[in-house]
């Protein structure tokens, strides 16, 4: 079915009298479309109906119109469409050049296939009217005006139905109408259409068709609301890119080099390659963004550059096994440096510690006190002069431990600065 058009007076709902509608009609069955009573409608017709069409136009211009429920070709046609349908008269007909006709119709009135008198060349049938049961009361009045607002909603959200269709749904005072518009508009299934068509009181039509359209109003809202965060989503992108072809034509002017722009992305590339924990990553883009934003002019720009390569360099998934041989230790120990009894006794020591700590955590994990555990992250400080061999023993402490060394150099990074 193409384009309705809602005739918008109540006085155009009475078009035709009783009398004047013959109770033998030609039927025109059409294929997914309905035509309700009160609307004006269009159809597209197959080259297959224009005998039909050629008939009525010579007559009184009355036509039946019935949808096909369900259509088998081993079926006469008249029992592969529905028994209900909507006696329209034709207002306009034009042909196209896909050999389909345009006819557009003014609905009338509901009837039901009485008798089927021929089939061919085409459908003819005797019909009796089926007028629906309007009740005048307070719930008629209520349940009118929920539909209407519900379809102001619905419409409002749609972009299919036409702006003019929305605007005199105000003046429409006619329940049955309202019903009608709602089912010609409203996005539902051809057998919906036609239950409702088919239905005798209107205050059931206004039943289901506010369960229809709540459930409607549900699935545009969610679609609006997924489609307005897609389009904020490409606004933000498209207004991060303007700003930054902006901040490099200004530096361009400023005649400051991209290296600062390369070094920031390499920074975010090696913080996102390495194994930091969640913690420390979010911790690294958040220093990552302040840099980027920095000058080499800036005074913490050299200090918050020796933060990142000192984050980045940090082994954080690399885990050794410790080696706990402590005569093995003594003898890298004092291979590697001549003297310093006391710094090599301490030393020793803290790895016999340790040994302890683990057998006594490998035997029984139930006792393992809180203590235990907070020795197992003790912090050896070597203070002194330069010269003395502070990087030296820790080099041999982790030979000894079987472990990988790794200098960081943490000049400048005190409380005072």
């Amino acid at each position: 079915m193409k384009n309705y058009v809602d005739k918008g007076s109540e006085k155009s709902l009475i078009v035709a009298k009783p009398d004047e509608i013959p109770e033998e009609l030609h039927i025109l069955p059409v294929r997914d479309q309905i035509a309700f009573p009160t609307i004006h409608m269009s159809f597209i017709i197959n080259a297959d109906s224009s005998e039909l069409l050629e008939a009525a136009l010579k007559g009184n211009r009355f036509l039946g119109i019935v949808g096909l429920s369900n259509p088998k070709n081993d079926l006469p046609m008249s029992k592969q469409v529905s028994n209900t349908g909507t006696v329209v008269k034709i207002v306009y007909v034009t042909r196209t050049s896909e050999n389909t006709t345009i006819v557009v119709v003014e609905g009338l009135a509901r009837f039901r296939i009485a008798q089927w008198l021929t089939e061919k060349p085409f459908l003819k049938a005797k019909i009796t009217f089926a007028p629906e049961v309007i009740d005048d009361d307070l719930e008629t009045e209520a349940l009118h005006r929920n539909l209407r607002d519900l379809m102001m909603e619905v419409f409002s959200l749609s972009k299919a139905a036409p702006k003019e269709a929305v605007e005199k749904l105000a003046d429409v005072k006619s329940s049955l109408h309202l019903s009608y518009v709602a089912t010609a508009y409203a996005d539902m299934k051809f057998e919906n259409r036609q239950k409702l068509l088919e239905e005798d009181i209107v205050k059931e039509k206004l039943r289901k068709l506010i369960e229809i359209l709540s459930h409607e109003k549900e699935v545009l809202a969610m679609g609006k609301k997924i489609q307005d965060k897609i389009q904020n989503e490409m606004n933000k992108s498209q207004r991060d890119y303007y700003l930054r072809q902006q901040l490099k034509a200004i530096k361009k002017e400023l005649g400051e080099s991209e290296d600062e722009e390369s070094e920031a992305a390499d920074f975010r590339r090696r913080i996102e390659k390495s194994d930091m924990s969640d913690e420390a990553r979010g911790e690294a883009m958040r220093e990552l963004d302040r840099f980027a934003e920095m000058t080499p002019q800036s005074a913490e720009y050299a200090m918050v550059r020796s933060y990142l390569e000192w984050l980045t360099e940090l082994p954080w998934s690399g885990m050794s096994d410790d080696e706990t041989d402590i005569k093995a230790a003594r003898k890298v120990l004092d291979a590697d440096h001549y003297g310093l009894h006391e710094v090599k006794d301490r030393i020793v020591e803290f790895l016999s510690v340790r040994n302890l700590l683990n057998i006594r955590r490998t035997k029984s994990p139930s006792d393992s006190t809180s203590s235990a555990s907070s020795g197992m992250g003790v912090i050896l400080c070597f203070a002194g002069p330069p010269g003395v061999g502070k990087t030296s023993l820790g080099q041999s402490i982790a030979r000894a431990m079987g472990r990988e060394f790794t200098r960081m150099s943490l000049g400048g990074i005190r409380d005072e600065a």
